[in-house]
């Protein structure tokens, strides 16, 4: 009866997460292999001006920033670019399908938003290295919660793949020498890398 429920929960938690899995590994075949995907980063292209009403100019950039976003009504996980010339504020506002570069100019208080080009790769890469926990909105949360699911669902289909690999007695040495086989390589790369 264990054997059967593991073996279900095995395959029913595969098919539940498949998206996420195969969103990791078509990025990370992407990642791997630029030279066989188009590409690059994809552009920015103009989406217009803003002029804003808040003065910003007193506070911190993060706090800027995020007062920023607020009166846009573009809320959500964000970063600053490095610092500008002229104080100019560069924010990146992240967004799986349209992410947004606002240029803020202190001087005449206007916000020059830029939306970046769709492109599939850089949209999977993107979603490879998004992380969570990191930002206070429950979108953010949930993402970063999700990944550490698939974390802990790979965890187990490891031992329950080990488990069920044992119990069938006519893979045990053939298991055994691509276990150890798969091992001795990894530690390979670990000693040689």
């Amino acid at each position: 009866m264990f054997s059967k429920i593991l073996r279900r929960t095995h395959m029913y938690l595969a098919l539940f997460l498949a998206p996420w899995v195969l969103m990791y590994t078509i990025s990370t075949a992407e990642m791997n292999h630029r030279n066989l995907f188009p590409g690059g980063a994809p552009p920015f292209e103009n989406a217009g001006q803003r002029k804003l009403t808040a003065d910003v100019s007193t506070l911190p950039p993060a706090a800027a920033a995020q007062a920023i976003l607020e009166e846009l009504g573009m809320e959500g996980a964000h970063q600053l670019a490095r610092p500008q010339p002229e104080g100019k504020l560069v924010i990146l506002r992240h967004s799986a399908l349209s992410p947004m570069r606002i240029t803020y100019t202190p001087a005449d208080r206007s916000a020059v938003l830029e939306k970046r080009t769709f492109r599939t790769t850089a949209f999977l890469e993107m979603m490879h290295r998004r992380r969570g926990w990191q930002h206070p909105y429950l979108l953010e949360d949930a993402w970063a919660f999700s990944v550490d699911l698939v974390i802990v669902v790979m965890v187990f289909w490891i031992v329950s793949g080990l488990w069920m690999w044992w119990e069938l007695r006519v893979t045990r040495r053939l298991g055994a020498l691509f276990l150890l086989g798969g091992m001795a390589l990894f530690a390979f790369f670990l000693v040689k890398i």
